[in-house]
């Protein structure tokens, strides 16, 4: 059966198709569809399939290998950034190794569409000695779900699976299997030597991993994932190498076969499964004079193949033939390209050598005409979106002292940093806002204010604002519920409702605890409330309550349908 699926659609079903038992997700774009997709299939709600929202992605980590100690197949799901929420137990994984399957899928987002940094995470594979795959298509990413989940079974280790914004959010039709495969049955495999990480059984499980490290490179040298074409031509003479040589991984390498319609002219490497099988490499740098490296993300790839030898020349982001920073596009590897070749390519070169056909690039300038003029339109906070008249509210109270400062957060409200509010100072992390805000007013700085959402004071601002009490630190928290994880599409925020009792069990005093409804209307009363909380030296909170608009339209509409 085929179907027409986003990458992230296509990991999800593949996934289900897997025996899956249970995903465990924080939403995370460009990762978030996977999870939602997995929530609506009508065969993962047959089956009762785990797929509830986790509080962070250490959360969701943690819980993915309680169902693996359990012998049943998890999914964890979540964005380059969360990699780093849950490195802790992420990495530790390896030292307990697994009983089901465990798959971490990682979304990374170069050009950092929605995200703070372009992090590569095929970096943390390597570094937790975990094996990785990075599929360059659709139908490649749910294929591999069911090797994925087979593989970290076999090899009782969690497989990561690297995707990218352009595969996660791009759109193919798919082969799928009429039937899925059933769950794992419960079992009592686990080794509790395995699993607890006192240092004794640690050192045992790292010698064993460490071991399995040989192996893992030669199931990648076999992987049906990792390609090497000849290529289409050959040298003028035996005695002479291939002028070129390129290795492509993941999304890139359908931009390189985009550059070669008619075929490739020179010898292909295709990189989708890790550690680097570096005989492949190996023997293409004893077959071309020059490589080419084009991969999404950091020069991953081309660090390790400088290091295997230094008597090829190689291009690749290093020596700035591709750029270092931003996503890759078909465009930019076809100039790429072009430039390399015209370097030292001639005619003849690019003969075949058993047929007289000619090899050309297509041309670069039909692939950069000139675009239209249009307006850029800068993100902006939705009109009746009730973080507006939190800032308006915040600002006008501000006015009054001397170099307040405002830490925020990520969400929504980040965008108060633009025009018209331009209302915060920082944004580094999720859960940071109180934290710094914490650190600055150690530091002196009065007033101090965190202004941080629903979702993310969950996600990691909560032991910040334990912190804050412990020490009664002077800062006024604003945390802005708009009932809802609003940024990534209106999924379940872990916290409704409980805000107040979180507060309060965190040592909150109840005459600096406040919930206001943020309206125009209301504007005297917040104001007022803001006003006192900042010139009060301790520990105040307030929370600004009301429905994401986005939300409260979806829900209208919803309770609309219902009734007629």
């Amino acid at each position: 059966m085929k179907r027409l699926l986003l990458g992230d659609e296509a990991i999800a079903l593949g996934a289900i198709h897997a025996g899956l038992s249970g995903v465990y997700a924080y939403p995370g774009t460009p990762s978030t569809e996977i999870t939602e997709f997995i929530q609506a299939d009508a065969l993962a709600r047959e089956r009762g399939l785990h797929s509830r929202w986790c509080t962070n992605e250490k959360t969701a980590m943690e819980a993915a290998l309680g169902m693996s100690y359990m012998g049943k197949r998890a999914l964890v799901c979540m964005k380059h950034v969360g990699l780093n929420v849950c490195a802790d137990p992420f990495v530790n994984s390896a030292m307990t190794g697994v009983n089901g399957g465990v798959v971490v899928l990682v979304a990374d987002d170069p050009s950092m569409h929605s995200s703070q940094d372009e992090q590569d995470s095929r970096f943390y594979g390597k570094f937790a000695m975990i094996p990785t795959l990075e599929p360059s298509s659709q139908q490649e990413a749910y294929d591999m779900m069911a090797y994925a989940f087979d593989y970290s079974e076999q090899q009782c280790l969690p497989v990561l699976m690297r995707v990218t914004t352009r595969m996660a959010h791009s759109r193919a039709v798919v082969q799928v299997k009429d039937e899925a495969r059933a769950e794992n049955p419960l079992n009592y495999k686990s080794v509790a030597a395995n699993w607890v990480l006192l240092p004794a059984n640690a050192r045992r499980r790292n010698d064993k991993v460490t071991a399995q490290q040989t192996q893992l490179e030669e199931d990648a040298l076999n992987s049906p994932f990792n390609l090497y074409k000849e290529g289409c031509t050959a040298p003028r003479e035996y005695n002479r190498k291939h002028a070129l040589g390129i290795i492509a991984s993941g999304i890139a390498y359908n931009y390189v076969e985009e550059c070669f319609p008619e075929g490739y002219p020179y010898p292909l490497m295709k990189v989708s499964q890790y550690p680097l099988p570096k005989k492949l490499v190996r023997r293409m740098m004893e077959k071309c004079e020059q490589i080419m490296i084009v991969e999404e993300g950091q020069p991953f790839i081309e660090d390790m193949v400088r290091g295997v030898t230094d008597n090829v020349w190689m291009y690749g982001k290093l020596d700035g033939t591709l750029p270092r920073t931003g996503e890759l596009t078909p465009d930019i590897v076809l100039q790429s390209l072009n430039k390399v070749i015209s370097k030292y390519t001639t005619k003849a070169i690019l003969h075949s050598y058993k047929t007289d056909q000619k090899w050309y690039l297509p041309d670069v300038a039909k692939n950069f005409a000139p675009s239209e003029n249009v307006v850029p339109r800068p993100p902006a906070l939705c009109q009746g979106c009730g973080h507006r008249d939190v800032y308006t509210a915040l600002n006008e109270v501000l006015k009054e002292f001397e170099n307040p400062r405002v830490f925020g957060d990520i969400g929504c409200y980040t965008l108060g940093f633009l025009p018209p509010y331009r209302a915060i100072h920082s944004c580094v992390d999720m859960g940071a806002s109180i934290t710094m805000a914490k650190g600055a007013a150690d530091a002196g700085q009065w007033p101090a204010v965190a202004v941080i959402g629903d979702s993310t004071f969950t996600h990691s601002g909560m032991t910040g604002l334990l912190d804050a009490v412990n020490e009664n630190a002077d800062i006024t928290v604003i945390i802005s519920d708009n009932l809802t994880t609003a940024m990534t599409g209106g999924q379940d925020s872990a916290g409704t409702n409980k805000f107040e009792s979180i507060c309060r069990g965190l040592g909150v005093a109840e005459e600096h605890l406040h919930v206001v409804v943020p309206l125009p209307k209301n504007m005297p009363e917040i104001t007022r409330i803001i006003r006192e909380e900042l010139n009060y030296h301790g520990v105040s909170v307030i929370i600004p309550r009301r429905e994401c608009i986005q939300t409260f339209k979806r829900h209208a509409k919803e309770k609309k349908a219902e009734n007629k």
